[in-house]
């Protein structure tokens, strides 16, 4: 559903770092993580991934869609925002929500790199020293 000042872009975005060590990518891997450690905020991930960038979703937009309070929902976008993955923006008495833009690229990013094998092999010769 298209409202009032939908089209305004979220201005939040993540890009690919060129170079991060391998205990920082685990640092913000596990930020990250801690938002997606409840199914209810999958979920919302999931909502606010499949919305096109000009239809924004707003929280009342999510209440409806979950069976759950309003108070609740509000808890787990809190979780979301405070952990880097939503952006929300004031539009009067409402708040509107948008993924961090890159999010999802970065997150997959983070995970590769703290899983790769070969990150896996110099922890391993890290500890046999």
């Amino acid at each position: 559903m298209k409202r009032e000042k939908d089209n305004e872009k979220c201005n939040l975005a993540v890009a690919l770092p060129e170079d991060m060590t391998l205990e920082t990518a685990q640092q913000e891997l596990g930020r990250l993580s801690k938002g997606l450690a409840h199914p209810v905020r999958v979920k919302i991930i999931t909502m606010l991934a499949g919305r096109p960038p000009e239809n924004k979703c707003f929280c009342g937009d999510i209440v409806d869609a979950l069976p759950l309070a309003q108070s609740t929902v509000s808890q787990h976008l809190k979780v979301l925002k405070d952990t880097g993955w939503l952006q929300g923006e004031i539009h009067g008495p409402r708040v509107c929500y948008c993924l961090v833009d890159g999010i999802l690229d970065y997150y997959q990013w983070l995970l590769h790199k703290c899983t790769s094998i070969k990150n896996a092999t110099a922890r391993k010769r890290k500890r046999r020293r």
